[in-house]
Protein backbone atom coordinates (compact mmCIF):
# COMPACT_ATOMS: atom_id res chain seq x y z
CA UNK A 1 0.00 0.00 0.00
CA UNK A 2 1.13 3.99 -0.63
CA UNK A 3 0.61 5.48 2.64
CA UNK A 4 0.63 9.49 2.24
CA UNK A 5 1.07 11.80 5.41
CA UNK A 6 0.61 15.44 5.24
CA UNK A 7 1.11 16.47 9.07
CA UNK A 8 -0.36 19.75 8.28
CA UNK A 9 -2.72 19.67 5.32
CA UNK A 10 -4.84 23.14 5.02
CA UNK A 11 -8.23 24.21 2.96
CA UNK A 12 -6.46 26.26 0.20
CA UNK A 13 -8.66 29.35 -0.41
CA UNK A 14 -7.74 30.67 -3.98
CA UNK A 15 -8.99 33.84 -4.90
CA UNK A 16 -8.13 35.41 -8.46
CA UNK A 17 -7.97 39.33 -8.49
CA UNK A 18 -7.81 41.75 -11.39
CA UNK A 19 -4.45 42.21 -13.43
CA UNK A 20 -4.32 45.47 -11.52
CA UNK A 21 -3.60 43.23 -8.32
CA UNK A 22 -4.26 43.95 -4.60
CA UNK A 23 -4.00 47.54 -3.53
CA UNK A 24 -2.84 47.06 0.11
CA UNK A 25 -5.06 49.70 2.76
CA UNK A 26 -7.92 49.27 0.08
CA UNK A 27 -10.73 47.60 -0.92
CA UNK A 28 -10.09 44.44 -2.86
CA UNK A 29 -12.79 41.99 -4.62
CA UNK A 30 -12.21 38.83 -6.11
CA UNK A 31 -12.77 38.19 -9.52
CA UNK A 32 -13.19 34.34 -8.28
CA UNK A 33 -12.64 32.28 -5.45
CA UNK A 34 -12.12 28.53 -5.35
CA UNK A 35 -11.64 26.69 -1.65
CA UNK A 36 -10.74 22.84 -1.57
CA UNK A 37 -7.86 20.55 -0.11
CA UNK A 38 -4.30 21.47 0.23
CA UNK A 39 -0.87 19.65 1.13
CA UNK A 40 2.05 18.65 -0.06
CA UNK A 41 1.06 15.11 0.38
CA UNK A 42 -2.72 15.06 -0.15
CA UNK A 43 -2.01 16.21 -3.87
CA UNK A 44 0.15 13.62 -4.01
CA UNK A 45 -2.83 11.61 -2.86
CA UNK A 46 -5.06 13.31 -5.80
CA UNK A 47 -2.64 12.39 -8.26
CA UNK A 48 -2.93 8.94 -7.48
CA UNK A 49 -6.46 8.24 -7.37
CA UNK A 50 -6.51 10.28 -10.41
CA UNK A 51 -4.78 7.52 -12.40
CA UNK A 52 -6.66 5.06 -10.71
CA UNK A 53 -4.44 4.17 -7.75
CA UNK A 54 -5.24 3.48 -3.97
CA UNK A 55 -3.89 5.58 -1.14
CA UNK A 56 -4.17 5.22 2.66
CA UNK A 57 -3.72 9.20 3.98
CA UNK A 58 -2.17 10.14 7.24
CA UNK A 59 -1.91 13.71 8.80
CA UNK A 60 -3.74 15.91 11.67
CA UNK A 61 -7.42 17.30 11.13
CA UNK A 62 -8.80 19.51 13.42
CA UNK A 63 -12.61 21.85 13.68
CA UNK A 64 -14.78 22.40 10.99
CA UNK A 65 -12.68 23.24 8.74
CA UNK A 66 -11.24 19.53 9.43
CA UNK A 67 -14.48 17.97 8.71
CA UNK A 68 -14.90 20.13 5.74
CA UNK A 69 -11.46 19.03 3.71
CA UNK A 70 -12.21 15.20 4.82
CA UNK A 71 -15.96 15.98 3.07
CA UNK A 72 -13.58 17.15 0.17
CA UNK A 73 -11.66 14.28 -0.27
CA UNK A 74 -14.35 11.58 0.18
CA UNK A 75 -15.00 12.66 -3.67
CA UNK A 76 -12.13 11.01 -4.62
CA UNK A 77 -12.74 7.09 -5.23
CA UNK A 78 -9.17 6.14 -4.45
CA UNK A 79 -8.29 7.53 -1.27
CA UNK A 80 -8.19 5.64 2.16
CA UNK A 81 -8.78 8.56 4.96
CA UNK A 82 -6.78 7.82 7.80
CA UNK A 83 -6.76 11.22 9.67
CA UNK A 84 -6.17 11.95 13.33
CA UNK A 85 -8.30 13.66 14.80
CA UNK A 86 -7.26 16.72 17.24
CA UNK A 87 -8.36 19.66 18.75
CA UNK A 88 -8.75 23.01 17.16
CA UNK A 89 -8.65 23.41 13.26
CA UNK A 90 -7.12 22.92 10.52
CA UNK A 91 -5.70 25.92 8.39
CA UNK A 92 -6.67 28.08 5.79
CA UNK A 93 -3.67 28.83 2.83
CA UNK A 94 -4.99 32.04 1.13
CA UNK A 95 -3.52 32.11 -1.97
CA UNK A 96 -3.69 35.42 -4.75
CA UNK A 97 -3.63 34.97 -8.13
CA UNK A 98 -3.07 38.23 -10.60
CA UNK A 99 0.17 38.66 -12.50
CA UNK A 100 1.85 37.01 -10.21
CA UNK A 101 0.86 34.53 -7.22
CA UNK A 102 1.42 35.36 -3.47
CA UNK A 103 0.57 32.74 -0.59
CA UNK A 104 -0.62 33.33 3.19
CA UNK A 105 -0.29 30.13 4.79
CA UNK A 106 -1.72 29.87 8.31
CA UNK A 107 -0.52 27.83 11.19
CA UNK A 108 -2.58 24.68 12.00
CA UNK A 109 -3.66 23.34 15.01
CA UNK A 110 -1.18 22.70 18.20
CA UNK A 111 -0.78 19.22 18.26
CA UNK A 112 -0.52 17.54 22.03
CA UNK A 113 1.60 14.92 23.38
CA UNK A 114 -1.30 12.03 23.36
CA UNK A 115 -2.14 13.17 19.60
CA UNK A 116 1.38 12.74 18.68
CA UNK A 117 1.85 8.91 20.18
CA UNK A 118 -1.25 8.77 18.30
CA UNK A 119 0.55 9.31 14.98
CA UNK A 120 3.51 7.52 15.69
CA UNK A 121 1.50 4.50 16.41
CA UNK A 122 -0.02 4.25 13.04
CA UNK A 123 3.23 4.25 11.56
CA UNK A 124 4.42 1.11 13.60
CA UNK A 125 1.65 -0.48 12.33
CA UNK A 126 3.05 -0.69 8.74
CA UNK A 127 5.04 -3.61 7.37
CA UNK A 128 8.05 -3.99 5.18
CA UNK A 129 6.36 -4.02 2.02
CA UNK A 130 4.28 -0.71 2.38
CA UNK A 131 5.80 2.68 0.98
CA UNK A 132 5.35 5.95 2.80
CA UNK A 133 5.61 9.67 1.50
CA UNK A 134 6.03 12.23 4.11
CA UNK A 135 5.98 16.18 2.89
CA UNK A 136 5.08 19.51 3.98
CA UNK A 137 5.49 21.29 6.98
CA UNK A 138 4.99 20.32 10.36
CA UNK A 139 2.83 21.24 12.86
CA UNK A 140 3.08 23.40 16.33
CA UNK A 141 4.20 20.45 18.77
CA UNK A 142 5.96 18.40 16.32
CA UNK A 143 9.12 19.57 15.55
CA UNK A 144 10.99 16.35 16.22
CA UNK A 145 8.11 14.01 14.02
CA UNK A 146 9.95 13.88 10.52
CA UNK A 147 12.67 12.62 12.61
CA UNK A 148 10.83 10.17 14.83
CA UNK A 149 9.03 9.15 11.93
CA UNK A 150 11.81 8.21 9.79
CA UNK A 151 13.43 6.57 12.75
CA UNK A 152 10.39 3.90 13.04
CA UNK A 153 10.10 3.59 9.00
CA UNK A 154 13.88 2.75 8.86
CA UNK A 155 13.65 0.33 11.40
CA UNK A 156 10.81 -1.41 10.10
CA UNK A 157 12.50 -1.91 6.66
CA UNK A 158 10.34 0.58 4.77
CA UNK A 159 10.89 2.88 1.99
CA UNK A 160 9.92 6.39 2.23
CA UNK A 161 9.92 10.10 0.28
CA UNK A 162 11.09 12.99 2.10
CA UNK A 163 9.54 16.67 0.23
CA UNK A 164 9.93 19.08 2.92
CA UNK A 165 11.35 21.90 4.34
CA UNK A 166 15.51 22.30 5.14
CA UNK A 167 14.58 21.18 8.69
CA UNK A 168 12.25 18.69 8.58
CA UNK A 169 14.62 16.93 5.44
CA UNK A 170 18.05 17.37 7.16
CA UNK A 171 16.43 15.43 9.99
CA UNK A 172 15.68 12.57 7.70
CA UNK A 173 18.69 11.71 6.09
CA UNK A 174 20.63 9.76 8.62
CA UNK A 175 17.94 6.81 8.48
CA UNK A 176 18.61 6.83 4.17
CA UNK A 177 15.02 8.14 2.50
CA UNK A 178 14.51 6.01 -0.77
CA UNK A 179 13.76 9.35 -2.11
CA UNK A 180 14.13 13.15 -1.96
CA UNK A 181 12.04 15.49 -3.89
CA UNK A 182 13.90 19.00 -3.88
CA UNK A 183 13.60 21.97 -6.32
CA UNK A 184 16.50 24.08 -7.29
CA UNK A 185 15.84 26.71 -4.84
CA UNK A 186 15.32 24.20 -1.88
CA UNK A 187 18.81 22.19 -2.94
CA UNK A 188 20.50 26.03 -2.45
CA UNK A 189 18.56 26.49 0.95
CA UNK A 190 19.53 23.07 2.11
CA UNK A 191 23.13 24.11 1.45
CA UNK A 192 23.33 27.44 1.95
CA UNK A 193 24.94 28.51 -1.15
CA UNK A 194 23.59 29.98 -4.76
CA UNK A 195 23.66 27.56 -7.59
CA UNK A 196 24.48 28.64 -10.82
CA UNK A 197 24.92 25.70 -13.20
CA UNK A 198 24.29 21.91 -13.76
CA UNK A 199 27.37 20.75 -12.51
CA UNK A 200 26.87 22.55 -9.20
CA UNK A 201 23.49 20.77 -9.18
CA UNK A 202 24.55 17.54 -9.72
CA UNK A 203 27.32 18.38 -7.25
CA UNK A 204 24.81 19.13 -4.35
CA UNK A 205 22.74 16.49 -5.90
CA UNK A 206 25.32 14.09 -4.27
CA UNK A 207 26.01 16.36 -1.40
CA UNK A 208 22.81 15.03 -0.17
CA UNK A 209 23.13 11.38 -1.29
CA UNK A 210 26.29 11.56 0.64
CA UNK A 211 24.13 12.68 3.64
CA UNK A 212 22.38 9.77 3.69
CA UNK A 213 19.26 10.30 0.09
CA UNK A 214 19.50 6.76 -1.56
CA UNK A 215 17.74 8.54 -4.64
CA UNK A 216 17.60 12.79 -5.25
CA UNK A 217 14.81 14.37 -7.50
CA UNK A 218 15.53 17.61 -8.77
CA UNK A 219 12.93 19.44 -9.96
CA UNK A 220 14.10 22.74 -11.98
CA UNK A 221 10.90 24.52 -13.10
CA UNK A 222 10.44 25.37 -16.87
CA UNK A 223 14.12 23.62 -17.59
CA UNK A 224 12.82 20.45 -16.50
CA UNK A 225 14.64 17.94 -13.81
CA UNK A 226 17.60 15.69 -12.67
CA UNK A 227 17.54 12.30 -11.13
CA UNK A 228 20.65 11.72 -9.05
CA UNK A 229 21.03 7.71 -8.39
CA UNK A 230 23.34 4.66 -7.82
CA UNK A 231 22.37 3.65 -11.39
CA UNK A 232 23.59 6.83 -13.01
CA UNK A 233 22.14 11.10 -13.30
CA UNK A 234 19.53 11.55 -15.94
CA UNK A 235 17.68 14.64 -17.06
CA UNK A 236 14.25 14.61 -18.34
CA UNK A 237 13.26 16.74 -21.33
CA UNK A 238 10.19 19.04 -21.04
CA UNK A 239 7.25 17.73 -23.37
CA UNK A 240 5.42 20.89 -25.04
CA UNK A 241 2.81 22.92 -23.35
CA UNK A 242 1.45 26.12 -21.70
CA UNK A 243 2.06 26.58 -18.22
CA UNK A 244 -0.99 26.94 -16.07
CA UNK A 245 -0.67 26.47 -12.88
CA UNK A 246 3.12 25.35 -11.06
CA UNK A 247 0.94 24.33 -7.78
CA UNK A 248 1.05 20.47 -6.80
CA UNK A 249 3.37 19.87 -9.63
CA UNK A 250 5.88 18.38 -7.47
CA UNK A 251 3.72 16.51 -5.49
CA UNK A 252 2.64 15.23 -8.84
CA UNK A 253 5.81 14.25 -9.94
CA UNK A 254 6.47 12.30 -6.47
CA UNK A 255 2.86 10.70 -6.99
CA UNK A 256 4.04 9.42 -10.69
CA UNK A 257 7.34 8.33 -9.36
CA UNK A 258 5.91 6.01 -6.50
CA UNK A 259 3.66 4.62 -8.65
CA UNK A 260 5.47 3.99 -11.60
CA UNK A 261 8.71 2.30 -9.37
CA UNK A 262 6.42 -0.17 -7.43
CA UNK A 263 5.18 -1.22 -10.81
CA UNK A 264 8.69 -1.67 -12.40
CA UNK A 265 11.42 -1.69 -9.79
CA UNK A 266 12.72 0.59 -12.37
CA UNK A 267 14.00 4.17 -11.25
CA UNK A 268 14.40 5.33 -15.43
CA UNK A 269 10.74 4.17 -16.25
CA UNK A 270 9.84 5.68 -12.76
CA UNK A 271 11.46 8.96 -13.81
CA UNK A 272 10.09 9.54 -17.20
CA UNK A 273 6.39 9.23 -15.66
CA UNK A 274 7.29 11.12 -12.90
CA UNK A 275 8.21 13.87 -15.23
CA UNK A 276 5.10 13.47 -17.20
CA UNK A 277 2.75 13.97 -14.12
CA UNK A 278 4.80 17.04 -13.20
CA UNK A 279 4.35 18.53 -16.36
CA UNK A 280 0.82 17.33 -16.80
CA UNK A 281 -0.59 19.10 -13.87
CA UNK A 282 1.68 22.48 -14.30
CA UNK A 283 -0.72 22.35 -17.69
CA UNK A 284 -3.68 21.82 -16.19
CA UNK A 285 -5.87 24.30 -13.95
CA UNK A 286 -5.85 21.14 -10.94
CA UNK A 287 -3.77 17.81 -10.49
CA UNK A 288 -3.52 16.07 -13.90
CA UNK A 289 -5.92 13.60 -15.24
CA UNK A 290 -4.45 10.55 -16.51
CA UNK A 291 -5.31 11.31 -20.18
CA UNK A 292 -2.74 14.08 -20.00
CA UNK A 293 -0.57 12.08 -18.24
CA UNK A 294 -0.23 9.39 -20.95
CA UNK A 295 -0.24 11.88 -23.59
CA UNK A 296 2.63 13.64 -22.53
CA UNK A 297 4.91 10.63 -21.57
CA UNK A 298 5.74 9.68 -25.07
CA UNK A 299 7.14 13.08 -25.61
CA UNK A 300 9.46 12.83 -22.63
CA UNK A 301 12.80 11.33 -23.49
CA UNK A 302 15.17 10.53 -20.46
CA UNK A 303 18.92 11.20 -21.48
CA UNK A 304 21.66 9.73 -18.98
CA UNK A 305 24.23 12.49 -18.91
CA UNK A 306 27.00 11.22 -16.31
CA UNK A 307 27.90 7.59 -14.76
CA UNK A 308 27.81 7.31 -11.16
CA UNK A 309 30.13 6.42 -8.80
CA UNK A 310 28.88 4.34 -5.64
CA UNK A 311 29.02 6.33 -2.53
Amino acid sequence: MIYTCTFNPSLDYIMTLDKEGIQIGSLNRAKKTVIGPGGKGINVSILLSNIGVESTLFGFVAGFTGIYLIEELKKFPKLNLQFTQVEGLTRINVKLKENQETEINGNGPTIQKDDYDRMLNQFKALNEEDIVILSGSAPLGCENIYADVSSILHQKGIRFIVDANKRSLLSTLRYKPFLIKPNIHELEELFNVQINSLDEIIAYGNEARKLGAQNVLISLGGDGSILISDEGIYKASVPEGELVNSVGAGDSMVAGFVYRYTETNNLVSAYQYAAACGSATAYSLGIANKALIEELLGQIQIEKIEEMNML
